[in-house]
């Protein structure tokens, strides 16, 4: 069955050029504002979302909140916003790749097969996070290590849900905190770090390999 991706898009020369690459490999839906965007989402599931940020109507910022609050489908911020700033927000506000304008079509592709390999649905449709050898099924909330059950906390889940979603990002503290406990971080509570100790012990009963590394004066971050 061919992935199904939504293009959200506001640029009706970008939108048409991304339906054109696309359309012989998946099932493309095609939403030129915010507004139109939100409309379709609720009424069908996509595998991917290619997503503006600067639409009429919706930010691409409000949608991958709303998006967010209910699913963990991948998105790309297709973006014009080069300001590190700004894409740092994008990505705590859950967006999980962005591409730059004008952008590579190579690129494009690559980075859309890239996260549908990371995500993919079992046969009962729920959705399924994999990076290396680590499985999260956020459906029915379990954790596999080479096929092996991984049994976490509430905490220890979401923290692993983090460093899953974004594979690449080294996560402060206050970032982890403030994400998973939603409260301000003041930087001297110790709780991220003894829940990141726990969740690695548990990984240490699997395998010799540090799976959360220690990226020193930053934070941490996944090591799969």
């Amino acid at each position: 069955m061919m992935k199904k991706i939504l293009i959200v898009e506001d640029d009706n020369n970008i939108n048409n050029l991304l339906n054109d690459l696309l359309e012989s490999d998946y099932k493309i839906t095609q939403a030129f504002a915010g507004s139109e965007a939100r409309r379709l989402l609720l009424e069908e599931s996509f595998d991917l979302i290619l997503l503006d940020l600067m639409l009429p109507g919706v930010s691409g910022e409000e949608l991958i909140a709303e998006i967010r609050a209910k699913k963990t489908t991948p998105i790309i911020v297709i973006t014009a916003k080069n300001d590190p700033a700004v894409l740092s927000e994008v990505f705590d506000t859950g967006a999980n790749d962005y591409i730059a304008k004008p952008f590579n079509t190579v690129e494009v592709i690559a980075r859309i097969k890239n996260q549908l390999r990371r995500y993919s649905n079992d046969e009962t449709g729920k959705s399924i996070l994999t990076v290396g050898k680590i499985k999260m099924n956020d459906e029915r909330h379990e954790v596999y290590y080479q096929d092996q059950p991984l049994l976490l906390t509430q905490k220890e889940y979401a923290l692993l849900k983090c460093f899953l979603a974004h594979p690449k990002k080294v996560f402060t503290k206050a970032n982890l905190y403030e994400t998973i406990w939603q409260e301000p971080y003041f930087g001297d509570d110790n709780t991220v770090t003894v829940h990141i100790s726990r969740l690695r012990n548990k990984f240490q009963a699997m395998t010799d390999q540090e799976i959360i590394k220690t990226i020193w004066g930053v934070g941490f971050q996944l090591n799969a």
